[in-house]
């Protein structure tokens, strides 16, 4: 029986932990980030990939670092045939890379070479394209520039948000992987290396790029908007409080308003002129220190003094 150790930490992971113990491969342990605080009351919470690893009864190790960590030389003497990592969230030791029989592989959520990262989902959207996919590789030192194994790429649709990819993307890597394993353990899989010409990074997500810049097109704050959404979700500024913008759509109609400026007001949504002489329809918002809410919510309520000619920023 093929033993592994499985690296993994969010949502995405945990179908492929999943039908990793469901094909009886031996998972000698499960790695994944420590406990965080989470919400208000800054409960700690485990990662879903340890919820899920707890659920099947695997031995869980939660390092803060792996290098140099106590943590490693216990993965280290657990001797696994190969190791397999999916949105891990760390970078691996040479240690690890050059220790088991089989290799390490990643399960990276993007057509590598590009989008190497850990946001391709996101940069994806953000960049308004309409194909992405998941890739096998082999971990190399470098950030996913390992060789390629296998690929299966899926179309992006207008309406997929970053959430919905991840759902979609952890199928698909779940069961590409499936298919893949087997070829690696009898020899029989394919080795591409990556065309460093063709690469493109997708790092995390900063602060900078949450932020709405009402200058560009109609269409780009729409692929940012949903490219943030569910998190960590674009925002914009109304009267110096910032304001998460959750769901909107480009308008049909055509203003000539400054940039910002808020050109009509509907029961439904509050319409915001862009730079390219377009608009964007907001319909789904949170005010600073409130709920998420539709917009005719907000402007029943809290935005209910929003006037057209206000400005955001």
């Amino acid at each position: 029986m093929t033993s592994l150790v499985f690296m993994g930490t969010p949502e995405f992971s945990v179908p492929i932990l999943t039908m990793l113990h469901e094909e009886g491969y031996s998972i000698l342990a499960v790695v994944t980030q420590p406990d965080r605080p989470v919400g208000r009351k800054k409960v700690m919470t485990p990662t879903p990939v340890k919820k899920e690893a707890l659920r099947l009864g695997l031995p869980v190790i939660q390092p803060e670092k792996l290098k140099g960590s106590p943590e490693l030389d216990e993965i280290l003497s657990l001797r696994p045939d190969i190791v397999v990592t999916a949105a891990f969230g760390q970078l691996l030791p040479k240690e690890i890379l050059d220790a088991p029989q089989y290799g390490c592989l990643n399960v990276h959520a993007s057509l590598l070479p590009a989008y190497r990262g850990g946001a391709p989902i996101h940069q994806a959207v953000i960049d308004g394209q309409t194909e992405t996919g998941v890739t096998i590789m082999y971990m190399a030192q470098k950030l996913d520039a390992g060789d390629i194994i296998s690929q299966q790429a899926i179309p992006i649709e207008q309406t997929d948000t970053t959430g919905i990819l991840f759902e979609k993307l952890s199928v698909v890597g779940r069961d590409l992987l499936k298919d893949t394993l087997p070829t690696i353990l009898n020899g029989s899989n394919e080795r591409i290396v990556q065309d460093e010409s063709l690469v493109t990074f997708a790092r995390n997500i900063s602060r900078e790029q949450e932020r709405i810049d009402w200058s560009q097109s109609a269409q780009n704050i729409y692929n940012l908007v949903r490219g943030l959404n569910p998190w960590p979700v674009a925002y914009t500024t109304l009267k110096q409080e910032n304001v998460k913008i959750w769901w909107g759509q480009p308008s049909e109609q055509n203003y000539s308003q400054p940039i910002g400026t808020v050109v009509e007001l509907k029961v439904d949504r509050l319409i915001v002129q862009t730079g390219d002489k377009q608009a964007f329809e907001i319909t789904e918002l949170q005010p600073a220190g409130k709920k998420k809410m539709s917009a005719e919510e907000f402007l029943r309520g809290t935005g209910s003094k929003l006037q057209i000619g206000d400005q955001f920023e």
